[in-house]
Protein backbone atom coordinates (compact mmCIF):
# COMPACT_ATOMS: atom_id res chain seq x y z
CA UNK A 1 0.00 0.00 0.00
CA UNK A 2 1.42 3.74 -1.10
CA UNK A 3 2.61 4.78 2.30
CA UNK A 4 0.30 7.71 2.88
CA UNK A 5 -2.44 6.07 2.62
CA UNK A 6 -3.47 3.76 5.98
CA UNK A 7 -5.74 0.68 6.44
CA UNK A 8 -8.46 2.55 7.82
CA UNK A 9 -8.74 5.47 4.69
CA UNK A 10 -8.45 2.56 2.58
CA UNK A 11 -11.57 1.01 4.37
CA UNK A 12 -13.38 4.07 3.79
CA UNK A 13 -12.60 4.70 0.20
CA UNK A 14 -13.48 1.09 -0.29
CA UNK A 15 -17.03 1.47 1.86
CA UNK A 16 -17.45 4.86 -0.05
CA UNK A 17 -16.77 3.37 -3.65
CA UNK A 18 -19.29 0.19 -2.54
CA UNK A 19 -21.86 2.96 -1.23
CA UNK A 20 -21.81 4.69 -5.15
CA UNK A 21 -21.78 1.66 -6.78
CA UNK A 22 -25.11 0.71 -5.68
CA UNK A 23 -26.84 3.72 -6.38
CA UNK A 24 -25.42 4.35 -10.40
CA UNK A 25 -27.09 7.56 -12.01
CA UNK A 26 -26.63 8.84 -15.14
CA UNK A 27 -25.63 12.36 -16.58
CA UNK A 28 -26.92 15.09 -15.00
CA UNK A 29 -29.18 12.81 -13.59
CA UNK A 30 -26.11 12.25 -10.40
CA UNK A 31 -28.76 14.25 -7.27
CA UNK A 32 -27.72 11.19 -4.84
CA UNK A 33 -24.37 11.22 -5.85
CA UNK A 34 -23.26 14.34 -5.66
CA UNK A 35 -25.36 14.80 -2.35
CA UNK A 36 -23.41 11.95 -0.77
CA UNK A 37 -19.92 13.47 -2.24
CA UNK A 38 -20.55 17.07 -1.14
CA UNK A 39 -21.36 15.61 2.23
CA UNK A 40 -17.95 13.96 2.46
CA UNK A 41 -16.20 16.74 1.36
CA UNK A 42 -18.23 18.99 3.90
CA UNK A 43 -17.24 16.34 7.03
CA UNK A 44 -13.37 17.00 5.77
CA UNK A 45 -14.20 20.94 6.40
CA UNK A 46 -13.86 21.95 2.92
CA UNK A 47 -15.76 25.35 1.46
CA UNK A 48 -18.15 23.38 -0.45
CA UNK A 49 -20.07 24.53 -3.51
CA UNK A 50 -23.30 22.74 -4.92
CA UNK A 51 -25.00 22.48 -8.60
CA UNK A 52 -22.16 23.78 -10.12
CA UNK A 53 -22.75 22.56 -14.03
CA UNK A 54 -26.01 21.23 -13.18
CA UNK A 55 -25.25 18.68 -10.89
CA UNK A 56 -21.31 19.21 -10.53
CA UNK A 57 -19.44 19.69 -7.08
CA UNK A 58 -16.97 21.75 -6.40
CA UNK A 59 -14.59 21.76 -2.93
CA UNK A 60 -11.79 24.15 -1.96
CA UNK A 61 -9.03 22.98 0.37
CA UNK A 62 -6.76 26.56 1.20
CA UNK A 63 -3.34 26.22 3.47
CA UNK A 64 -0.81 28.96 3.47
CA UNK A 65 -1.09 32.20 2.17
CA UNK A 66 -0.26 31.49 -1.64
CA UNK A 67 -2.33 31.88 -4.62
CA UNK A 68 -0.95 29.18 -6.70
CA UNK A 69 -4.02 26.68 -7.29
CA UNK A 70 -4.85 23.28 -9.05
CA UNK A 71 -7.95 21.99 -9.86
CA UNK A 72 -8.19 17.93 -9.26
CA UNK A 73 -11.17 16.50 -11.38
CA UNK A 74 -13.23 13.27 -11.35
CA UNK A 75 -16.17 12.24 -13.39
CA UNK A 76 -19.39 11.13 -11.27
CA UNK A 77 -22.19 9.66 -13.65
CA UNK A 78 -23.02 5.77 -14.98
CA UNK A 79 -23.91 4.59 -17.95
CA UNK A 80 -27.45 2.97 -18.89
CA UNK A 81 -26.04 -0.91 -18.96
CA UNK A 82 -27.37 -3.58 -16.86
CA UNK A 83 -25.30 -4.79 -14.29
CA UNK A 84 -24.54 -8.35 -14.50
CA UNK A 85 -22.06 -8.78 -11.68
CA UNK A 86 -23.53 -10.77 -8.52
CA UNK A 87 -21.76 -9.54 -5.57
CA UNK A 88 -23.13 -7.37 -2.30
CA UNK A 89 -23.05 -4.17 -3.55
CA UNK A 90 -24.17 -4.65 -7.58
CA UNK A 91 -26.22 -2.11 -8.86
CA UNK A 92 -29.73 -1.46 -7.13
CA UNK A 93 -30.96 0.95 -10.51
CA UNK A 94 -32.13 -1.37 -13.06
CA UNK A 95 -30.60 -1.03 -16.25
CA UNK A 96 -27.81 1.73 -14.85
CA UNK A 97 -24.40 0.68 -13.75
CA UNK A 98 -20.79 2.05 -12.65
CA UNK A 99 -19.47 0.29 -15.90
CA UNK A 100 -16.59 2.85 -16.42
CA UNK A 101 -15.01 3.20 -12.51
CA UNK A 102 -16.24 6.88 -11.61
CA UNK A 103 -17.32 4.94 -8.34
CA UNK A 104 -13.57 4.55 -7.93
CA UNK A 105 -12.51 8.06 -9.55
CA UNK A 106 -14.65 9.86 -7.17
CA UNK A 107 -13.93 7.82 -3.94
CA UNK A 108 -9.67 8.26 -4.99
CA UNK A 109 -10.72 12.01 -4.91
CA UNK A 110 -12.69 12.01 -1.91
CA UNK A 111 -9.59 10.16 0.31
CA UNK A 112 -7.05 12.33 -1.56
CA UNK A 113 -9.44 15.71 -0.17
CA UNK A 114 -9.99 13.51 3.52
CA UNK A 115 -5.72 13.49 3.92
CA UNK A 116 -4.37 16.77 2.20
CA UNK A 117 -7.10 18.22 4.38
CA UNK A 118 -6.02 17.03 7.69
CA UNK A 119 -2.34 15.91 7.30
CA UNK A 120 -1.71 18.01 3.75
CA UNK A 121 1.74 19.27 3.52
CA UNK A 122 1.54 22.45 1.13
CA UNK A 123 0.99 26.24 0.38
CA UNK A 124 -1.75 27.02 -1.68
CA UNK A 125 -5.22 25.73 -3.04
CA UNK A 126 -6.60 22.58 -4.15
CA UNK A 127 -9.70 22.73 -6.17
CA UNK A 128 -11.61 19.27 -6.25
CA UNK A 129 -13.78 18.60 -8.81
CA UNK A 130 -16.98 16.14 -8.98
CA UNK A 131 -18.20 16.48 -12.74
CA UNK A 132 -21.45 14.92 -14.21
CA UNK A 133 -22.04 13.75 -17.46
CA UNK A 134 -19.07 12.62 -18.84
CA UNK A 135 -20.18 9.91 -20.26
CA UNK A 136 -21.99 12.08 -23.05
CA UNK A 137 -19.74 14.89 -23.25
CA UNK A 138 -21.73 17.34 -21.56
CA UNK A 139 -20.61 17.75 -17.87
CA UNK A 140 -17.65 19.64 -18.92
CA UNK A 141 -18.84 22.16 -20.75
CA UNK A 142 -21.82 22.80 -18.66
CA UNK A 143 -19.44 23.42 -15.65
CA UNK A 144 -17.59 25.63 -17.40
CA UNK A 145 -20.25 27.37 -18.88
CA UNK A 146 -20.99 27.91 -14.97
CA UNK A 147 -17.94 29.43 -14.23
CA UNK A 148 -16.11 26.90 -13.19
CA UNK A 149 -12.67 28.37 -14.03
CA UNK A 150 -14.06 31.60 -13.16
CA UNK A 151 -15.39 31.18 -9.77
CA UNK A 152 -12.39 28.63 -9.03
CA UNK A 153 -9.93 29.77 -10.98
CA UNK A 154 -6.85 27.40 -11.52
CA UNK A 155 -3.28 27.32 -12.68
CA UNK A 156 -3.95 23.77 -14.04
CA UNK A 157 -6.41 21.28 -13.92
CA UNK A 158 -5.66 17.41 -13.64
CA UNK A 159 -8.05 14.14 -14.55
CA UNK A 160 -7.59 10.50 -13.95
CA UNK A 161 -8.72 6.95 -15.21
CA UNK A 162 -8.53 3.69 -14.79
CA UNK A 163 -7.76 1.38 -17.30
CA UNK A 164 -8.09 -2.58 -17.16
CA UNK A 165 -5.51 -4.37 -19.21
CA UNK A 166 -2.88 -2.09 -17.51
CA UNK A 167 -0.83 -3.65 -14.40
CA UNK A 168 -2.01 -2.79 -10.92
CA UNK A 169 0.67 -0.50 -9.99
CA UNK A 170 1.70 0.81 -13.62
CA UNK A 171 0.76 4.45 -14.64
CA UNK A 172 0.50 5.82 -18.71
CA UNK A 173 1.07 9.34 -19.66
CA UNK A 174 1.76 11.35 -23.03
CA UNK A 175 2.45 15.29 -24.03
CA UNK A 176 0.35 15.99 -26.30
CA UNK A 177 -2.75 13.71 -27.41
CA UNK A 178 -3.63 11.13 -25.10
CA UNK A 179 -6.80 10.55 -26.61
CA UNK A 180 -8.93 10.98 -29.51
CA UNK A 181 -11.76 13.07 -30.46
CA UNK A 182 -15.61 11.50 -31.66
CA UNK A 183 -17.54 12.93 -34.22
CA UNK A 184 -20.65 11.34 -35.00
CA UNK A 185 -22.02 11.83 -38.41
CA UNK A 186 -25.48 10.88 -40.23
CA UNK A 187 -26.17 10.95 -44.19
CA UNK A 188 -29.12 11.18 -45.65
CA UNK A 189 -29.85 9.92 -49.08
CA UNK A 190 -33.01 10.76 -50.83
CA UNK A 191 -33.47 9.66 -54.56
CA UNK A 192 -36.25 7.89 -55.89
CA UNK A 193 -38.23 4.76 -54.78
CA UNK A 194 -39.89 2.48 -57.23
CA UNK A 195 -40.28 -1.54 -57.98
CA UNK A 196 -37.20 -3.76 -58.07
CA UNK A 197 -38.64 -5.21 -61.11
CA UNK A 198 -37.74 -2.08 -62.95
CA UNK A 199 -35.17 0.18 -61.21
CA UNK A 200 -34.77 2.45 -64.44
CA UNK A 201 -37.91 3.87 -63.22
CA UNK A 202 -36.06 5.48 -60.03
CA UNK A 203 -32.62 6.18 -58.40
CA UNK A 204 -31.63 3.52 -55.99
CA UNK A 205 -30.82 5.25 -52.25
CA UNK A 206 -29.50 1.79 -51.52
CA UNK A 207 -26.83 1.93 -54.30
CA UNK A 208 -25.67 5.09 -53.52
CA UNK A 209 -25.47 4.29 -49.75
CA UNK A 210 -23.41 1.17 -50.71
CA UNK A 211 -21.30 3.33 -52.49
CA UNK A 212 -20.87 5.81 -49.96
CA UNK A 213 -19.73 3.29 -47.19
CA UNK A 214 -17.11 2.46 -49.36
CA UNK A 215 -15.99 5.53 -50.58
CA UNK A 216 -15.91 6.91 -47.10
CA UNK A 217 -12.97 4.74 -46.07
CA UNK A 218 -11.12 6.43 -48.46
CA UNK A 219 -11.07 9.16 -46.50
CA UNK A 220 -8.87 8.19 -43.96
CA UNK A 221 -6.67 5.90 -46.37
CA UNK A 222 -6.22 8.23 -49.22
CA UNK A 223 -6.55 12.00 -47.71
CA UNK A 224 -4.55 11.48 -44.42
CA UNK A 225 -1.38 11.21 -43.18
CA UNK A 226 -0.66 8.00 -41.95
CA UNK A 227 1.83 8.93 -39.84
CA UNK A 228 0.86 12.12 -38.56
CA UNK A 229 -2.64 11.73 -39.01
CA UNK A 230 -4.19 8.71 -37.68
CA UNK A 231 -8.14 8.34 -37.78
CA UNK A 232 -10.63 5.48 -37.46
CA UNK A 233 -13.60 6.26 -39.43
CA UNK A 234 -16.68 3.32 -39.14
CA UNK A 235 -19.98 3.19 -40.51
CA UNK A 236 -21.97 1.64 -37.99
CA UNK A 237 -26.13 1.87 -39.21
CA UNK A 238 -27.02 1.38 -42.18
CA UNK A 239 -31.23 2.15 -42.57
CA UNK A 240 -33.43 2.09 -45.58
CA UNK A 241 -36.67 2.34 -46.33
CA UNK A 242 -37.36 -0.22 -48.71
CA UNK A 243 -38.66 -3.64 -48.80
CA UNK A 244 -38.39 -7.22 -50.72
CA UNK A 245 -39.67 -5.80 -53.79
CA UNK A 246 -39.31 -2.42 -53.43
CA UNK A 247 -36.24 -0.29 -54.28
CA UNK A 248 -35.83 2.13 -51.57
CA UNK A 249 -36.16 6.09 -52.02
CA UNK A 250 -34.38 6.94 -48.80
CA UNK A 251 -31.74 5.42 -46.74
CA UNK A 252 -29.72 6.76 -43.46
CA UNK A 253 -25.81 5.91 -42.97
CA UNK A 254 -24.88 6.48 -39.33
CA UNK A 255 -21.31 6.62 -37.77
CA UNK A 256 -18.52 7.57 -35.72
CA UNK A 257 -15.28 8.97 -36.28
CA UNK A 258 -11.81 9.34 -34.65
CA UNK A 259 -8.71 11.17 -34.40
CA UNK A 260 -6.53 13.39 -32.95
CA UNK A 261 -6.23 17.21 -33.76
CA UNK A 262 -9.09 20.06 -34.66
CA UNK A 263 -7.43 20.04 -37.96
CA UNK A 264 -7.65 16.06 -38.55
CA UNK A 265 -11.74 16.46 -38.24
CA UNK A 266 -12.12 19.71 -40.46
CA UNK A 267 -10.52 17.18 -43.39
CA UNK A 268 -12.30 14.19 -42.35
CA UNK A 269 -15.95 16.51 -42.28
CA UNK A 270 -14.45 18.87 -45.38
CA UNK A 271 -13.78 15.20 -47.12
CA UNK A 272 -17.25 13.14 -46.36
CA UNK A 273 -19.03 16.44 -47.66
CA UNK A 274 -17.39 15.94 -50.78
CA UNK A 275 -17.35 12.58 -51.59
CA UNK A 276 -21.34 11.89 -50.40
CA UNK A 277 -22.57 15.27 -52.54
CA UNK A 278 -20.61 14.23 -55.73
CA UNK A 279 -21.81 10.36 -55.39
CA UNK A 280 -25.36 11.31 -54.80
CA UNK A 281 -25.36 14.38 -57.49
CA UNK A 282 -23.72 12.10 -59.89
CA UNK A 283 -26.87 9.91 -59.97
CA UNK A 284 -29.96 12.81 -59.38
CA UNK A 285 -30.10 11.83 -55.55
CA UNK A 286 -29.75 15.01 -52.89
CA UNK A 287 -27.35 14.35 -49.69
CA UNK A 288 -28.10 15.87 -45.93
CA UNK A 289 -24.91 15.36 -43.67
CA UNK A 290 -24.78 15.96 -40.31
CA UNK A 291 -21.58 16.08 -38.59
CA UNK A 292 -21.06 16.33 -34.85
CA UNK A 293 -18.15 16.73 -32.71
CA UNK A 294 -19.00 15.75 -29.42
CA UNK A 295 -15.61 15.36 -27.96
CA UNK A 296 -12.46 17.09 -29.14
CA UNK A 297 -9.18 15.43 -28.46
CA UNK A 298 -7.69 15.26 -24.93
CA UNK A 299 -4.27 17.25 -25.59
CA UNK A 300 -2.30 17.22 -22.15
CA UNK A 301 0.12 20.36 -22.00
CA UNK A 302 3.96 19.50 -21.99
CA UNK A 303 4.56 21.15 -18.17
CA UNK A 304 1.10 19.49 -16.80
CA UNK A 305 2.16 16.21 -17.93
CA UNK A 306 6.15 16.07 -16.58
CA UNK A 307 4.29 17.33 -12.87
CA UNK A 308 2.13 14.50 -13.57
CA UNK A 309 5.12 11.84 -14.03
CA UNK A 310 7.14 13.10 -11.49
CA UNK A 311 4.69 12.82 -9.04
CA UNK A 312 3.45 9.40 -10.45
CA UNK A 313 7.42 8.69 -10.52
CA UNK A 314 7.25 8.62 -6.69
CA UNK A 315 4.41 7.04 -6.24
CA UNK A 316 4.59 3.75 -8.63
CA UNK A 317 8.62 3.96 -8.86
CA UNK A 318 10.73 5.10 -12.34
CA UNK A 319 9.78 1.74 -13.87
CA UNK A 320 6.34 1.64 -13.37
CA UNK A 321 5.46 4.95 -15.45
CA UNK A 322 5.12 4.82 -19.32
CA UNK A 323 5.93 8.28 -19.79
CA UNK A 324 5.59 8.38 -23.81
CA UNK A 325 2.33 5.66 -24.04
CA UNK A 326 0.72 5.45 -27.32
CA UNK A 327 -2.37 7.42 -27.89
CA UNK A 328 -5.82 5.84 -27.11
CA UNK A 329 -9.13 6.06 -29.91
CA UNK A 330 -11.19 6.60 -26.97
CA UNK A 331 -12.52 9.88 -26.13
CA UNK A 332 -12.99 11.93 -22.57
CA UNK A 333 -14.89 14.84 -21.37
CA UNK A 334 -11.65 16.20 -19.28
CA UNK A 335 -10.41 16.88 -22.77
CA UNK A 336 -13.12 20.18 -23.21
CA UNK A 337 -11.43 21.76 -19.38
CA UNK A 338 -7.87 21.11 -21.21
CA UNK A 339 -9.20 23.65 -23.81
CA UNK A 340 -9.30 25.79 -21.35
CA UNK A 341 -6.84 25.53 -18.88
CA UNK A 342 -3.13 23.86 -19.81
CA UNK A 343 -3.56 20.18 -17.57
CA UNK A 344 -2.76 16.53 -18.05
CA UNK A 345 -4.96 13.73 -17.72
CA UNK A 346 -3.31 9.80 -17.34
CA UNK A 347 -4.05 6.20 -16.99
CA UNK A 348 -3.37 4.34 -13.50
CA UNK A 349 -3.29 0.83 -13.98
CA UNK A 350 -6.53 -1.59 -13.20
CA UNK A 351 -5.55 -5.37 -13.87
CA UNK A 352 -7.70 -7.19 -14.54
CA UNK A 353 -8.17 -9.41 -17.99
CA UNK A 354 -10.32 -7.22 -20.34
CA UNK A 355 -11.62 -10.38 -22.45
CA UNK A 356 -12.78 -12.04 -19.41
CA UNK A 357 -14.83 -8.88 -18.89
CA UNK A 358 -13.00 -6.35 -17.04
CA UNK A 359 -13.31 -4.28 -19.40
CA UNK A 360 -14.93 -0.46 -19.29
CA UNK A 361 -18.47 -0.62 -20.43
CA UNK A 362 -19.26 -3.80 -19.93
CA UNK A 363 -21.57 -5.87 -18.20
CA UNK A 364 -19.62 -7.73 -15.87
CA UNK A 365 -16.50 -4.66 -15.12
CA UNK A 366 -15.93 -4.16 -11.54
CA UNK A 367 -13.56 -1.06 -10.37
CA UNK A 368 -10.46 -3.03 -8.52
CA UNK A 369 -10.80 -1.58 -5.23
CA UNK A 370 -6.94 -1.92 -3.96
CA UNK A 371 -5.74 0.84 -6.84
CA UNK A 372 -7.97 3.34 -4.49
CA UNK A 373 -4.68 3.90 -2.59
CA UNK A 374 -2.95 4.20 -5.79
CA UNK A 375 -5.16 7.05 -7.16
CA UNK A 376 -5.63 8.61 -4.07
CA UNK A 377 -1.95 8.80 -3.23
CA UNK A 378 -0.71 10.26 -6.98
CA UNK A 379 -3.35 13.05 -6.02
CA UNK A 380 -1.62 13.54 -2.48
CA UNK A 381 2.01 13.99 -3.97
CA UNK A 382 0.75 16.17 -7.20
CA UNK A 383 -0.62 18.28 -5.15
CA UNK A 384 2.04 18.72 -2.54
CA UNK A 385 4.94 18.76 -5.25
CA UNK A 386 3.04 21.19 -7.20
CA UNK A 387 2.04 23.63 -4.12
CA UNK A 388 5.20 22.83 -1.67
CA UNK A 389 6.05 25.38 0.37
Amino acid sequence: MPEKIDKALLEQMTAWRHQLHQYPEFGFEERRTSEFIADRLSEFSLEVTRNVGNTGVVAVLQKGQSNRAIGLRADMDALKIHEANDFEYRSRHDGLMHACGHDGHSSMLLGAASYLASKGDFDGKVVFIFQPAEEHGLGAAAMIEDGLFDRFDVDAVYGLHNLPGLDQGRFSIRPGAIMASESGFEIIIQGKGGHAAMPQMGVDALLLGAQCVVALQTIVSRNLDPVKQPAVLSVTQFIGDGTVNVIPGKVVLKGDCRCFSDATVAIIEAAMRRIVSGICDAAGASCEIIFNTSFPATINTAEATAQSIKAATSVFGEEQVDGNCEAYTISEDFANMLRVKPGCYGLIGNGGDPAAGCALHNPNYDFNDSILADGASYWIQLSENLLSK
